[in-house]
C-alpha cells in the first residue's frame, strides 16, 4: 500500500496497516486531500492480502483527528458550491467505507478526538482510548450542527445521549467516554501502543473469511427490526459453515492445535 498524499501516512506489518494521520501542527484537521487519500488506502486495504486489520490513528500527542480543517476547506463567492457540497459527502462516503471493508478496524485515539474526528473514530469497529482522549461535538458552538456524524455516534451509544452531546456540545473525557459504552477500552498514555497493538494481532490471528462474514452481516442488519436480521443471519450461517475456514477451524478444535486458516494463506 501507498499513500496518495503526504497528509497521509501508511506501514503495513504483521497483517496490520496503520494509517495516520500526518497534519500535527493542525491537530490532525481532514483536508479535502486527507480524506481523499483515506478513501484511497481504505479501497487499497479491502483488497490487499497483506492486510488483515486497520488501525486509524493520528501522528503526536495532541490530537487524534479535530475534526474538518474549516481554514483550508475553502468556501465564499469564488467556490462552486455544488462542487463544495460534492467534498462535504467524501466524508459520509468514508464512512461507509470503514464499514464494507470487511476486515476489523480499530481506531488508535490520543488526545483530541472532535466533530468529524470523533464520527472518524466511531466508524471504526473498535475503539482503544487513552486517558488523556477527549471526545466532542463543537459544531454548535459556530452554529453548525454535525449532520453526517450522528450516523456513526447514534450508533455507538444511546441515541439521546448523542443528541445531548451534539445540543450542547460539551467534551466528554475518557472515563466519561467508557461509561457511556463508546470506547472499547481506556488506558494510561503509556500503554496505548501495546494494547492497540495487542487488540490488533488478536483480529489478524482469526479467520478472515468468519470476520468478513460476520462483519458484513453486522453492519447489513443493525438497523433493521429482528425478524428481518434473522432472514439475512440465518443464511449467513449455513454460507460460514460451508467455507474452508471453517472446515479447518473444527478440525483444529478436535486435534488440539491451533488453526492455520486457509483463508489467511494468500
Amino acid at each position: 500500500m501507498e499513500s496518495p498524499s503526504s497528509d497521509i501516512r501508511v506501514t503495513v506489518a504483521d497483517g496490520v496497516a496503520r494509517l495516520t494521520i500526518d497534519r500535527e501542527a493542525q491537530r490532525n484537521a481532514l483536508s479535502w486531500d486527507a480524506i481523499a487519500a483515506l478513501r484511497t488506502l481504505v479501497g487499497q486495504a479491502r483488497t490487499d492480502p497483506a492486510v488483515r486489520v486497520v488501525v486509524l490513528t493520528g501522528a503526536g500527542d495532541r490530537a487524534f483527528c479535530a475534526g474538518a480543517d474549516l481554514g483550508g476547506m475553502a468556501t465564499g463567492a469564488d467556490v462552486d458550491p455544488a462542487a463544495t457540497h460534492a467534498a462535504r459527502g467524501e466524508l459520509a462516503g468514508l464512512f461507509t467505507d470503514l464499514w464494507a471493508l470487511g476486515k476489523p478496524t480499530i481506531a488508535r485515539v490520543r488526545g483530541y478526538a472532535l466533530a468529524g474526528g470523533f464520527g472518524l473514530a466511531l466508524a471504526c469497529d473498535l475503539v482503544v482510548a487513552a486517558d488523556d482522549a477527549v471526545f466532542g461535538t463543537p459544531e454548535v458552538d459556530v452554529g453548525l450542527w454535525p449532520h453526517q456524524i450522528t450516523v456513526p455516534l447514534v450508533r455507538s451509544m444511546p441515541p439521546k445521549k448523542a443528541l445531548e452531546l451534539m445540543m450542547t456540545g460539551r467534551r466528554v473525557d475518557a472515563a466519561e467516554a467508557d461509561r457511556i459504552g463508546f470506547v472499547t477500552r481506556v488506558v494510561p498514555v503509556a500503554d496505548l501502543d501495546a494494547a492497540v497493538d495487542e487488540l490488533a494481532a488478536t483480529l489478524a490471528a482469526k479467520s478472515p473469511t468468519a470476520l468478513r462474514v460476520g462483519r458484513d452481516g453486522f453492519y447489513a442488519t443493525w438497523d433493521m427490526a429482528a425478524a428481518e436480521a434473522l432472514a439475512v443471519l440465518h443464511p449467513l450461517l449455513t454460507v460460514t459453515a460451508s467455507t474452508a475456514d471453517a472446515a479447518e477451524g473444527l478440525a483444529a478444535f478436535r486435534e488440539k492445535r491451533p488453526p492455520s486458516w486457509p483463508s489467511a494463506r494468500g
